[in-house]
């Protein structure tokens, strides 16, 4: 038996794919629920602090920060600072919830959930953590104890956790704007339903200047014949480089117009709604963007995170059937476009990559969630 949730507080923080969770399952909340309360609480230095307000929900701030492993004497001090945060955030997570009084506290990761969860579930109050990543990262690790529930993305996250009984498999929320048109509705909106196969790839912040040079060396290679349709998102750094590198290639993009490249991706859910295979890192929101929608992948991933999340979540992935990984290391221009090349052109290879994708995919995940965060306590 659920319960009526009257005020509910969200922790999360670091990156979009924490926070675009717990925004996701407010939503629906307040579809459901008109009057239910809602206080989110992150980092005072995080992305959460300008995506949250922006999303229209009240923030609060605790004192945390990350650990640095390095003895460099900026990094030592960082780290000495992040201890004193340790000591400093239950104090104010305490005062916050004595306050705001929830019903039930969701973590949805990054730094600033532990604090949060950890002193809600010390005074009583029902937990939740939501884990957006194939393996649990440290704050997840650390908050399993203390949570009443983890709640999990796929069916073979549930063998990483040491209290399998409180793991419950709901999906990571994916935008609704993602479903809105068929693949086919959306490939005549984008003016690309000539028969051609359509790639789409993109880059995060971290090694994307690297990735964006050996996209240059895979769109040249594909302006000789235009097999496929392709749209690539460079970021705004990227695209004057990008658009210079290509021409010295003898790549005019205007004479070109399969090949779309842009700073930025706006209109993401008709492009990756029409996308037959995406190229990209292996975040946690794209892999659940993904197989929500059963698109076949070829995933670098980035080399640059804790704990090397990116790869663990690329090889669940390659595990199940749907998605080749390549390692940066391996990802040339070239091999990239061979990769592409051997999935697009071989339509039974392509189909089961889609139905493995498919069968991974959650796409009432929010429902879920708000399912199991209401049963909570009960």
């Amino acid at each position: 038996m659920s319960r009526q949730i009257q005020r509910a507080a969200f922790t999360c923080g670091g990156t979009a794919g924490h926070v675009n969770p717990a925004i996701a399952l407010a939503q629906l909340m307040s579809e459901q629920n008109p009057t239910v309360e809602f206080l989110f609480v992150g980092a005072e230095r995080g992305l959460e602090k300008d995506l949250i307000p922006k999303a229209g929900y009240p923030f609060r701030t605790v004192h945390i920060s990350s650990f640095h492993r390095s003895f460099r004497p900026r990094e030592i001090k960082h780290n000495l600072i992040s201890v004193g945060n340790l000591l400093r955030a239950p104090r104010e997570a305490k005062a916050i919830l004595r306050e705001f009084q929830p019903d039930v506290v969701v973590g949805t990761g990054g730094y600033a959930s532990y604090p949060l969860v950890k002193a809600a579930a010390k005074m009583g109050i029902p937990t939740a953590v939501h884990e957006s990543n194939a393996v649990p990262g440290l704050t997840t690790e650390m908050l399993e104890p203390y949570a009443d529930r983890i709640l999990v993305g796929f069916e073979s996250c549930r063998k990483h956790y040491r209290h399998p009984e409180k793991v419950i498999v709901t999906g990571t929320p994916v935008r609704g704007d993602f479903f809105a048109q068929t693949k086919e509705e959306a490939k005549r909106q984008l003016g690309i339903d000539d028969g051609r196969p359509l790639i789409v790839s993109f880059w995060g912040s971290l090694g994307a200047l690297g990735m964006n040079r050996q996209m240059v060396e895979f769109m040249a290679l594909e302006a000789a014949r235009e097999p496929f349709h392709h749209i690539h998102g460079a970021g705004k750094q990227g695209y004057p480089v990008m658009k210079a590198a290509l021409a010295e290639k003898g790549v005019t993009l205007e004479d070109h117009p399969a090949l779309q490249l842009r700073e930025y991706i706006y209109d993401m859910a008709p492009v990756m709604r029409s996308a037959d295979l995406v190229i990209c890192r292996a975040g946690a929101s794209t892999i659940s963007e993904l197989t929500a929608l059963g698109v076949p992948a070829l995933m670098v991933p980035s080399p640059y995170v804790t704990n090397n999340h990116q790869e663990k979540n690329a090889r669940a992935l390659e595990e199940a059937g749907g998605a080749a990984v390549l390692l940066e290391a391996e990802a040339s221009g070239p091999a990239m476009f061979q990769a592409a090349c051997g999935i697009l052109h071989d339509e039974e290879r392509r189909k089961k990559m889609e139905e493995a994708m498919n069968s991974l995919g959650v796409r009432d995940a929010a429902e879920r969630i708000l399912q199991t965060v209401a049963s909570i306590g009960k």
